[in-house]
């Protein structure tokens, strides 16, 4: 099995969406991809993205290519994966910067 598949929840790791959660539902060739978050629930938009910007996670939902956002979501709900999907986002530490600075002497 392929890593990146329609399916398969990833983390967005470049551009204003980074550290956001998102879902693959199609691949378009080996260096582009179709994700969406769905916007609602994420913030991600469906849009063609490059696999460089991905990090695959190990969670993948059963739904086919060119799945529309009312039914990735229905996927997610059943999947029990919604909390998962709309939690923090990955690897934004915003404000510990600040707040060290505000530790030192």
């Amino acid at each position: 099995m392929a890593v990146l598949s329609v399916g398969r929840i990833c983390v967005k790791t470049r551009g204003r969406e980074a550290g956001s959660k998102c879902v693959i539902v199609n691949v378009i060739d080996r260096s582009f991809v179709e994700v969406t978050g769905p916007k609602d629930l994420t913030g991600v938009k469906r849009r063609k993205v490059n696999v460089s910007h991905l990090t695959p996670l190990d969670k993948a939902l059963k739904i086919r290519k060119g799945t529309s956002d009312k039914v990735v979501l229905s996927a997610l709900r059943r999947s029990r994966l919604v909390p998962f999907m709309s939690g923090e986002k990955v690897g934004k530490r915003k404000g510990v910067a600040k707040a060290e600075e505000a530790d030192s002497p």
